[in-house]
Parts: C-alpha cells; sequence; structure tokens
C-alpha cells in the first residue's frame, strides 16, 4: 500500500507580501484527484489570519499538481476559509470574477537570487558593487550569469509538475532571474504562479540561497522586479478595431489607485518613470512602450488589433490572484460600455 505525500500550500496573513506556508499530509493509496484531497486545518494564530483564542482556519484544495521532487508526492495549492466555510480575508483567489475563464493570463515574474552570507544578490562582490547593468540580461557566461543551476532545477521542477511554464531568462542585474506562466482561466494562472514560486523557493533551500521577491531590493541605479500582466478576454482576442483598445487602456487611467493598491507594496521605489517604467501617480500607455504603465505589445498591432495588453505595473510581490481580480473589472466594466455603443 503506497503512502503519498501531499503538500498542502496556502498564503498567509503577512500584511506587506504574504508567504507561502505548507505542511504534509501521508494518505495511503492516494488517487492524485483533485477532488480526494480532502479539506484540512492550520493554527491561524501562527500566521497571523486568526486570534489564539478561536485559531482553526480552513485549506480547501483548488489545484493539484504531482511532486516532481518528492517520492509519491502532490502540490496541493489551497484556499484559505473560516471556521465556518467562508473565504478568508486574506483569500484573493475568491474575489476572482472570472467563472467561465474567458480572461487569460501570462504573468512575467521577476526575483533575485540572495546570497545569505553577503546579503547581497548573488554574483555582488562582497565589497562594492558589480559592473552597471547592461551585459547581465540574457546573458551568458561566469562573468554575467549566476545561479543558473538554481534557475534550471527549477525550470525542470515546474515542467515536471504539469505547470505551463513558457520560459526563463537571466534579468539586467546580477542575480536577477525571470520565469513566465501562461494559462487560460485567472484562478489557474495564479495557483500556477504560486505553486511556482513555492518549488522556486524550495529548490533554492537546497544551495543555500534566498529568494528576494521585493520590487526594488538593490538601491541605486538598477532595474526593480515586476510581476508584469499580460491579460485577453474575447473583446481584445477578436476586437480587429484600436479604438476598442484605447478605449480599455483609458479606462485604466481612471483606476490608478484602485490598482496601485494591489500591484505589491514599496511599488513606490519601483515605479520611478525610470528602468522601463512609468511614475506611480501617472498613468500612460502605447505601442511597444516599456516605459508605460500599459504596453500594446506589437504582435497585437501586427495581428489587426487583435491580441493582448500588459500592464507593467504589478511587482514581483504582488498577489497574481488580486491583479488578476483588479484588470479583471476594469477591464468587464470597459467591455460592457464598448459593446454597448
Amino acid at each position: 500500500m503506497a503512502v503519498h505525500k501531499l503538500e498542502y500550500i496556502w498564503l498567509d496573513g503577512k500584511e506587506d507580501m504574504q508567504l507561502l506556508r505548507s505542511k504534509t499530509k501521508l494518505i495511503r493509496d492516494f488517487s492524485g484527484d483533485l477532488e480526494d484531497a480532502p479539506i484540512w486545518s492550520f493554527d491561524g494564530s501562527s500566521t497571523n489570519q486568526a486570534e489564539g483564542g478561536s485559531s482553526d482556519c480552513l485549506l480547501k484544495p483548488v489545484a493539484i499538481y504531482p511532486d516532481p521532487q518528492r517520492l509519491n508526492g502532490f502540490l496541493v495549492m489551497n484556499e484559505v476559509l473560516q471556521a465556518d466555510g467562508t473565504p478568508h480575508s486574506t483569500n484573493g483567489r475568491a474575489t476572482i470574477d472570472d467563472d467561465d475563464n474567458d480572461f487569460w493570463f501570462g504573468f512575467e515574474q521577476e526575483y533575485f537570487l540572495w546570497d545569505l552570507e553577503t546579503n547581497k544578490p548573488l554574483g555582488f562582490p562582497v565589497e562594492g558593487e558589480p559592473a552597471p547593468q547592461f551585459p547581465y540580461y540574457c546573458g551568458v557566461g561566469a562573468r554575467y550569469a549566476f545561479g543558473r543551476e538554481i534557475v534550471e532545477e527549477h525550470l525542470d521542477a515546474c515542467i515536471d509538475a504539469g505547470l505551463n511554464i513558457e520560459g526563463i531568462n537571466a534579468e539586467v542585474a546580477p542575480g536577477q532571474w525571470e520565469f513566465q506562466i501562461f494559462a487560460k482561466g485567472a484562478q489557474q494562472a495564479g495557483d500556477q504562479i504560486h505553486v511556482a514560486r513555492y518549488l522556486l523557493e524550495r529548490t533554492a533551500e537546497g544551495y543555500g540561497i534566498a529568494i528576494d521577491w521585493h520590487p526594488k531590493p538593490v538601491k541605486g541605479d538598477w532595474n526593480g522586479s515586476g510581476m508584469h500582466a499580460n491579460f485577453s478576454n474575447s473583446l481584445l482576442r477578436e476586437s480587429g478595431n484600436r479604438k476598442d483598445y484605447d478605449f480599455i487602456c483609458e479606462a485604466f487611467g481612471a483606476v490608478v489607485d484602485e490598482h496601485n493598491a494591489v500591484y505589491g507594496y514599496d511599488n513606490h521605489l519601483r515605479l520611478t518613470g525610470k528602468h522601463e517604467t512609468q511614475s506611480i501617480d501617472q498613468f500612460s500607455y502605447g505601442i511597444s512602450d516599456r516605459g508605460a504603465s500599459i504596453r500594446i505589445p506589437i504582435a497585437t498591432v501586427e495581428n489587426g488589433w487583435k491580441g493582448w495588453l500588459e500592464d507593467r505595473r504589478p511587482n514581483s510581490a504582488a498577489d497574481p490572484y488580486k491583479v488578476a481580480a483588479r484588470i479583471i473589472k476594469t477591464v468587464k466594466e470597459a467591455s460592457v460600455a464598448v459593446e454597448a455603443v
């Protein structure tokens, strides 16, 4: 009788950036099906999600993947519920209004590999600064690429887990990397980003390296870390009309504060108007413009205005569930207005 290890993963109640938590449940002869993964509980008083006098919170499995790093293992992504079965206030997934999976999301997750001995990004010298950013982006060779073995191991783990990872690349600073996840359905995209983050954290553990998700962990003339959100719905994929795209982009400009509220903590340190960003207090959009708040990809234009948009403002520490929920709300409201014309 085989014993299976189910790693239950969830988001805690840390206020700036919710941290991933996990614990293992052993089940004998587990089928591997999501519906056979039972609801479980945890001590919410230890995760800033409950008081000690009434501390039980529930874990509701929402996605399951084979665990490529453990024998007979599965990775189980969970929503957090109150003891009465209602969504917890920290549960961003429950706020997504995308029941028909009409929204497709591709998230570009940037991060730093962090050397705990030097307290600097991997590849930074112990004293002083490395050479200025330029040769590191998509760089090759020991002078420019640091931690590739970790990144490659993580890539293989994501593939073996069945995540729809679409690529990886070194970013503009030493020790800074990116992976991309795409899914048809906002909840599915968020599930996969969080499981990929979990696999990255766990992979790096084996090397004694931490993952820094902060949007601007290195001060000075260095790019920050983002989680650019590429998104579309039926209207954007089928429009064929630039006016529709302009209308939707302008709708984003009317709710800048609402988007900034869920686009990750300390984002003002990253969105400065420099380093391929627009200022956090301004809004702009443009074709192929990486200095804009929203970029209209050239592929969308060349395809006759049938494609997607890229919101470049979400940062590396943002919750993809909350980012997707806010984007969907704005696009849906704009889409209703477009279709009414």
